[in-house]
């Protein structure tokens, strides 16, 4: 697919609530310039069903939605396509993976996702505490890694990266542009997680979007919380 988001730099909401505080968010908040898009987790994706999580939005904006299965392609490779026709069926226009099932589920998840004419970001860095090896963690490090070497191999251009750690969107920034890729980002991580929007934007380079949930849906008006945090012209 073309490019999802046509800004450089936007701010997708994280919309990890009720289907009433969505509504009332996406009434709030699509005609702000800086709101690309809408994240939909898994709550609300569930709670109440993608397909009028689709028809709500679309009654105030044409702005893209952006599924968020927290975490999606954990599976064996084979119900790829299941999971992308579902979210095709739905309305949805993108997804975010996060394949830590591997290779093979990875090369078969983004392969259906691509089938399915769905946008897809794929992320393998998380911002949480005690997530990779050397942190105390689970997975290696260099596991992680090539989640997004796979995935640059695969011409993927739209990573997800953790945006309180500035250090790691430099370094997987220079990883994938070694594969000839000036990826696109999307990151979470800041203000409610300590992420800075300005140390972010100084290393993610020309296109990056940051996803913000709390300080956004849990303030007393969502608009102005956008207003205020968002420090970019």
């Amino acid at each position: 697919m073309d490019r999802l988001i046509q800004a450089k730099r936007s701010v997708i909401p994280a919309c990890d609530i009720t289907l009433d505080a969505y509504e009332e968010l996406v009434k709030q908040t699509a005609d702000l310039p800086m709101v690309s898009a809408y994240k939909i987790g898994f709550s609300l994706g569930l709670g109440a069903g993608l397909p009028k999580v689709v028809e709500v939005t679309r009654r105030y904006t044409e702005k893209p939605l952006i599924y968020d299965h927290q975490k999606a392609a954990t599976d064996i490779p084979a119900t790829g396509k299941v999971f992308a026709k579902t979210l095709k069926d739905s309305g949805v226009e993108a997804v975010i993976l996060f394949p830590q099932a591997g290779p093979a589920t990875q090369r078969a998840w983004i392969e259906a996702m691509r089938e399915y004419d769905l946008s897809l970001m794929v992320g393998g860095h998380m911002t949480h505490a005690q997530y990779k090896q050397s942190d105390g963690g689970y997975l290696t490090d260099e596991g992680i890694l090539q989640i997004y070497r796979l995935a640059a191999e695969m011409n993927v251009q739209d990573y997800v990266v953790p945006g309180n750690r500035p250090d790691v969107i430099a370094y997987i920034r220079k990883e994938i542009e070694s594969f000839g890729i000036q990826p696109r980002f999307y990151a979470p991580g800041f203000l409610s997680q300590g992420g800075s929007l300005e140390a972010a934007d100084e290393v993610a380079g020309e296109h990056w979007h940051a996803i913000i949930g709390r300080a956004i849906t849990q303030a007393a008006n969502p608009r102005d919380a956008i207003l205020e945090l968002w420090p970019f012209a």
